[in-house]
């Protein structure tokens, strides 16, 4: 009998709730479809619908296997990580076309120009360029103030 009697109150018991984890790193969409919600779970509404792969986002939380993010525009929601990939991604942002240079340098001969939105790969970034590459194997060096998806002065390779 108090075998059960311990059973039931330690069904009873509410769960020990599970705390979101503040974390901040980018990451970019994997899917070629992906919902954002209002919360961490599948019971959540959906607010955002993303038909961008490889768009950048901002992770500011970690709870289960959902990751709190951050787009472009500033929308704030949760995600799937199922949905999500650490490949480096970049996004042109402001309102006209920026430089890609032939290498890291203001006066490198211009190789292409991006408009505001161009997404591409970022293969490596030195703390003032990223080497941006497209889908279509175009690439060039791009400032790294007019990118969404790396932090002023980051390093990477």
């Amino acid at each position: 009998m108090t075998r059960w009697a311990v059973l039931l109150l330690m069904l009873a018991a509410p769960a020990a709730a599970q705390e979101a984890e503040d974390v901040q790193y980018w990451a970019s969409i994997s899917s070629g479809e992906a919902l954002m919600r209002t919360g961490p779970g599948k019971t959540y509404p959906a607010t955002w619908k993303y038909q961008r792969r490889d768009l950048p986002v901002r992770i500011t939380q970690r709870y289960d296997n959902w990751r709190k993010i951050t787009d472009p525009d500033g929308e704030t929601g949760w995600m799937a990580v199922a949905l999500l990939s650490e490949r480096r991604t970049g996004m042109i942002r402001g309102d006209e076309a920026v430089p890609l240079y032939v290498t890291p340098d203001f006066e490198a001969p211009i190789r292409y120009r991006a408009e505001p939105g161009v997404v591409g790969k970022l293969d490596e970034c030195n703390g003032t360029f990223c080497l941006m590459v497209m889908d279509d194997s175009r690439d060039g060096w791009v400032s790294q103030d007019v990118l969404w998806g790396v932090d002023p002065g980051e390093t990477f390779e």
